[in-house]
């Protein structure tokens, strides 16, 4: 049975959201490269703990580490910011800072997905993907 969803990184999002919710350490989601990237680019910025990639055989499986067992998470919220309904584009001017800098925003740019602070430094604008603290 495969289900297919209309905005994956919600989905990845929502899965991260309630794992860290219920205090579950490991979610296992199905692989994309934007899911994958979105995913790297959270453990570059230490809120989430390791990501690897399994080899399946319909599909390859996205395997996320949020946190050691007995640790608690780093991430507070995490929220989808552009839809599918309602795309969210910005230049390097307006992208917004989250909590004063202790948050970070992803923004999908020309040159790829890269954290806020990186595209404004870049004079890079694009779609606001999601905002975690």
């Amino acid at each position: 049975m495969s289900i297919q969803s209309t905005d994956p990184i919600a989905d990845l999002l929502t899965r991260i959201r309630n794992a860290v919710m219920i205090g579950k350490n490991e979610i296992r989601v199905p692989a994309s490269k934007l899911k994958h990237t979105v995913s790297k680019e959270l453990k570059k910025a230490k809120y989430l703990d390791d990501v690897k990639i399994e080899t399946a055989k319909p599909r390859d499986i996205l395997v996320i580490t949020i946190n050691k067992p007995g640790e608690n998470s780093t991430i507070t919220e995490i929220t989808r910011l552009s839809k599918p309904g309602r795309r969210v584009y910005v230049s390097a001017d307006e992208i917004p800072r989250v909590k004063n800098g202790r948050g970070m925003v992803l923004i999908s740019t020309s040159k790829g997905v890269m954290p806020g602070h990186i595209a404004t430094k870049e004079r890079l604008g694009g779609e606001l993907l999601l905002k975690v603290y």
